[in-house]
């Protein structure tokens, strides 16, 4: 079912300048997996979505009315966020919101696609806040798909820069990823950083994606392959059950992960879990604003995994969005895009934009490592994410893949 959410109050405050018969509401589509091994994620990315959405309308809404918020659950899988996209778009969506699995977001983002060639004067835009192949940004680019989340070798080039600076990378390195797209471009970026860090992969392991329940037989290869460090991009609940099976096994290995601070990764790995890395795009150790205890009092927790990220770039669409004004009239989705591409905003640790060339976020990576003493502890532990480097998004952001070839209205 669809869950909308509106604000009353703005829909009062806005009256005396445009009334409800003339404003066209801007709708929004928040087309997630909120039922299924994946709602660990897509429940957070939705959250994050509707904070700032929502802030937006206590603020005035858009356009001379609340933005409309709607949620549609795909249930994990890429023929239920086809379905749920037909809902949207026949609701009258404007904007479609959608990050766990770059498998879905690879339909969304076709679907988003030939709806638009099919509907030119009637386009909608994707918002991607959390899928990271680099298929998205490469052959399946296209002018209406924005991209908040990062990649593979975006954020696995710092990761293993700082392991190896910090010397707990060494040099047998062992790769364990999902089999589709975004575990392919990890075990990828894992091989191409081999060279210029100075490791040997051991072994790659690609398995199947959300349904292994017990992963104590990839600990085991694990250990008999003797690594130093191990490199995952992992996630949901096939990253929660390895954390499970590693602490289980107390195996005294490194790792390195893209989301070891999705919640309850900590609390599995146990007495194994300090020394881990990961790398990721915020980190709110950081920050020196009051977002951490506002989206707490808005959402009952600390702002936590692929939570900032998601919140920075539909922060960012917000800001966008102050600089089109319609006039309570018909909504131009091409003009919100084209303001898209020129904005910037401050998330806390640097400036945050996107790159026309791709309509990648351009943003820094933050590499971090689980210790103790940090001020915000994760899963009921002492433990947290203790910021160790900063990498700048120069030196981290991949280039702009041959194979986009944006078409621009």
């Amino acid at each position: 079912m669809s869950r909308f959410i509106t604000s009353a109050a703005v829909g009062i405050a806005m009256a005396a300048s445009v009334s409800a018969a003339q404003a066209e509401p801007l709708k929004v589509a928040i087309i997630e997996s909120l039922s299924g091994p994946q709602t660990s994620t897509g429940r957070l990315l939705a959250t994050a979505t509707e904070y700032v959405l929502n802030n937006v309308n206590e603020q005035g809404g858009f356009n001379g009315d609340s933005i409309v918020i709607t949620e549609y659950d795909n249930a994990g899988d890429t023929s239920g966020a086809a379905t749920k996209f037909r809902e949207a778009v026949a609701d009258g969506a404007h904007v479609v919101v959608q990050g766990a699995s770059s498998a879905i977001g690879g339909q969304v983002t076709e679907d988003v696609r030939k709806h638009n060639i099919r509907n030119p004067d009637n386009p909608v835009l994707y918002l991607n806040i959390g899928a990271e192949a680099l298929a998205l940004r490469g052959e399946k680019c296209h002018f209406h798909a924005f991209h908040f989340s990062t990649t593979a070798p975006y954020r696995t080039g710092p990761l293993v820069k700082v392991m190896q600076q910090e010397g707990e990378l060494g040099k047998r390195v062992y790769s364990i990823n999902q089999n589709y797209s975004w575990g392919k471009d990890m075990q990828q970026a894992i091989l191409d950083n081999a060279d210029e860090y100075g490791y040997e992969v051991v072994d790659t392991v690609l398995h199947e994606v959300n349904r292994i329940q017990d992963f104590s037989p990839f600990v085991a290869q694990i250990k008999s392959a003797n690594p130093d460090s191990v490199i995952t991009g992992n996630w949901s609940n096939d990253l929660l059950l390895l954390m499970k099976a590693v602490g289980d096994a107390e195996l005294d290995v490194t790792f390195g992960t893209i989301f070891m601070d999705q919640p309850g990764n900590v609390a599995n790995a146990g007495d194994v879990a300090p020394g881990n890395y990961v790398a990721n795009s915020s980190n709110i150790e950081l920050l020196e604003n009051d977002f951490p205890e506002a989206y707490r009092e808005a959402t009952g927790h600390y702002p936590v995994f692929i939570e900032p990220g998601a919140v920075n770039g539909i922060s960012l669409f917000a800001k966008a969005l102050e600089q089109v004004d319609f006039g309570g009239g018909d909504i131009d989705v091409n003009k919100i895009a084209l303001a898209m591409e020129e904005v910037s905003i401050d998330n806390g640790i640097s400036e945050m934009h996107v790159r026309k060339g791709d309509h990648q976020a351009v943003m820094p990576i933050v590499v971090s490592r689980v210790e103790t003493g940090v001020k915000y502890p994760v899963d009921d532990t002492d433990y947290g994410f203790k910021p160790i480097e900063v990498v700048s998004a120069e030196n981290a952001i991949f280039p702009v893949q041959d194979s986009c070839r944006m078409r621009r209205p």
